[in-house]
């Protein structure tokens, strides 16, 4: 997979990537931002909950129709310190419906233990490239 970020000014940028929705991210006010998007630190606890929240549904889809509402409150702690990374990340999944407690938890267990990709990115291997002053031009 493959994204595209665009700077767009100051402290705004913008991400695109297969699906072709983009993504606008900014910095806040105390960083030098406008708030003119949601910050990165936001989207990585949004991308978390959306992954599991997938895995979930796809776990319990036969269940859906009994089931009238999935919420997933993430709260995130951050490091006092430089780089300011999560220490901990805490999710609550509330659902209202008629389906038992029980396959809830499993699937919950199963989406965050197996399934969610996102979950098991955050200990992934990260690495750094640099392309400085290089036009790049496509050939036919």
């Amino acid at each position: 997979m493959k994204v595209t970020t665009v700077w767009q000014g100051k402290r705004v940028f913008e991400s695109v990537g297969p699906s072709g929705s983009p993504v606008k991210m900014d910095a806040t006010p105390a960083y030098g931002g406008d708030g003119k998007g949601a910050t990165p630190m936001e989207l990585l606890l949004a991308g978390l909950a959306g992954c599991i929240g997938i895995d979930v549904t796809m776990i319990l889809d036969k269940y859906l129709p009994s089931i009238r509402r999935i919420e997933i409150e993430t709260a995130g702690i951050r490091s006092e310190e430089a780089p300011k990374g999560f220490t901990s990340i805490d999710l609550i999944f509330k659902v209202d419906g008629d389906i038992p407690d029980y396959r809830i938890w499993k699937a919950i267990e199963l989406g965050t233990s197996q399934y969610c990709s996102v979950a098991a990115s955050l200990k992934a291997d990260i690495r750094y490239r640099l392309v400085l002053n290089c036009l790049e031009s496509e050939k036919a």
